[in-house]
């Protein structure tokens, strides 16, 4: 069964400081099925739903607001005015430096965990490349997976999940696949410096080699078939991208919905 494509509005965050309800309308022309937002660039949350709504657009889940351990109660807060009961976190590299860094990070999980799911909420967790490095032969979150509870959710980010071409996203997918949720799906080159790599508040600070789907090395086809049923949607995300956005993002469409491994609404 084919899953709905959505776009992460990050990929689309220059456009959107000019002009936000221009680019929720580019994306429901484009025929995207639904949108994540990740802010509301001076739009009331309220109010952003109504106009996706009006636009045919839908939301699997949101990037803001964005769970910590110290904002709970506003992050439950404002799922609930978008009308949410999906709840995301997620971490730095420093988060997963070593064991014990794994470590604390699993306990700040859990207690945000305990909080939201008391609350009728399910958390589920985005990563990065950084996850996905190996501390004596296994991967970072498999470790972490082993110290959280089992009610936590991911969404897997497939091209980050390669760690730079070290790792199979397959084979991720499927290790991961009974706490899958969703996918982030980007393209590009896989083999790329990871040297070069820094996050900075959560975001790299250097435009690595993305490309619209279908154009570089990730095996998509093969991870969406491999993509467990309880994957609810396949959201594009490009952080950069070495093609202009507005046209990589409706490449990356294209090439989803005409391959049947998505479904959008045109």
């Amino acid at each position: 069964m084919l899953k709905p494509i959505g776009v992460q509005l990050y990929s689309l965050r220059d456009a959107a400081q000019k002009d936000f309800i221009a680019v929720l309308k580019r994306v429901a022309d484009i025929g995207y099925k639904a949108v994540e937002p990740a802010g509301f660039w001076n739009i009331r949350p309220s109010e952003f739903v109504k106009i996706i709504r009006d636009l045919g657009l839908e939301m699997y889940s949101s990037h803001s607001p964005w769970a910590r351990i110290n904002n709970v109660g506003e992050v439950m807060e404002i799922a609930d005015i978008i009308g949410q009961k999906k709840i995301v976190c997620g971490y730095g590299p420093a988060d997963f430096a070593d064991m014990d860094a794994i470590r604390r990070t699993a306990e700040a999980t859990t207690k945000i965990y305990d909080v939201v799911s008391r609350n009728g909420f399910t958390l589920f967790q985005h990563n990065h490349a950084f996850e996905f490095e190996r501390i004596d032969g296994r991967l970072k979150y498999e470790i972490y997976n082993d110290l959280v509870p089992q009610g936590l959710k991911y969404e897997i980010d497939c091209f980050w999940s390669t760690n730079f071409g070290a790792e199979d996203p397959v084979r991720n997918v499927q290790m991961f696949g009974d706490r899958t949720i969703l996918l982030h799906m980007k393209d590009g080159t896989l083999k790329q410096k990871k040297a070069e790599q820094r996050m900075v508040n959560g975001i790299l600070d250097r435009k690595i080699d993305l490309l619209p789907l279908g154009t570089g090395e990730l095996p998509i086809k093969a991870i969406v078939e491999a993509a467990p049923a309880a994957v609810e949607a396949i959201i594009v995300e490009l952080d950069f991208c070495s093609v202009e956005m507005d046209k990589a993002i409706e490449m990356s469409y294209r090439y989803m919905t005409e391959n049947g491994l998505a479904l959008g609404n045109k």
